[in-house]
């Protein structure tokens, strides 16, 4: 047991000893922080394009990196032959979100730690990744939703600034924008579309309750607009 701690704690920078045991002891290592970081991707995760090959492939990669590091060692000559032959592989599969490559590279930069007996850089390094990943999450840092409706009706006669429709759309919304207005030219009513940022969602029944008291008003559609649509 003495001599496990006594591997952790090492970091050497040169003339690295690959034995048994730290080999081991690195690829032990990179597994359990291969995992942590794919656990933090599973629970961060937002959005349709969840793969589950994806979060394995991340503990995988951790895992490979340490045995390429100790497969190198101090040898520059492996090393060459070892970029030569993985040169010849060519992977086609396209990564959609700049998220997840963020997290391949941490598993790539962790197994490198793992191999290469930087334990404590990468136990601290995958810690450090992790708390700021959730804190990105449940703070929903970056996340901009000027609007989450789309209001259309149609409405015989123009709105004016004593219109009853503005002053319902202050009521329930927080912000809202008139982005189309067509008039049908024949005497028919005049189609409006605005974007609009909907206060209480519970309440947009209500919001269409009142829209339908007012005179003329025609064809009310209102669409929310989901969270699972912003990437």
């Amino acid at each position: 047991m003495d001599r496990w701690w006594q591997l952790i704690e090492e970091t050497p920078l040169t003339g690295t000893q690959f034995g048994p045991q730290a080999v081991l002891l690195s690829l032990l290592l990179a597994f359990v922080l291969g995992q942590v970081i794919a656990w933090v991707y599973y629970l961060t995760h937002s959005g349709l394009s969840y793969s589950r090959s994806y979060v394995q492939s991340l503990i995988l990669i951790t895992v490979v990196v340490a045995m390429v590091m100790a497969v190198i060692g101090n040898n520059i000559i492996t090393a060459v032959g070892l970029m030569g032959a993985l040169a010849i592989v060519r992977f086609r599969n396209v990564v959609k979100d700049t998220r997840d490559i963020v997290f391949i590279f941490s598993s790539l930069v962790v197994g490198m730690a793992s191999g290469s007996h930087r334990y404590m850089t990468a136990i601290l390094g995958t810690a450090v990744l992790s708390l700021i990943a959730v804190y990105l999450f449940f703070t929903d840092f970056g996340a901009h939703e000027p609007h989450n409706g789309f209001l259309r009706f149609s409405l015989r006669g123009p709105i004016g600034p004593d219109h009853p429709v503005p002053g319902i759309l202050r009521r329930f919304c927080g912000n809202f924008t008139l982005i189309s207005a067509q008039d049908s030219g024949f005497g028919g009513p005049a189609e409006y579309a605005y974007q609009i940022m909907v206060r209480n969602i519970s309440t947009n029944e209500q919001f269409i309750a009142e829209l339908e008291k007012v005179d003329g008003m025609e064809n009310i559609n209102l669409t929310m607009q989901e969270k699972l649509l912003e990437v």
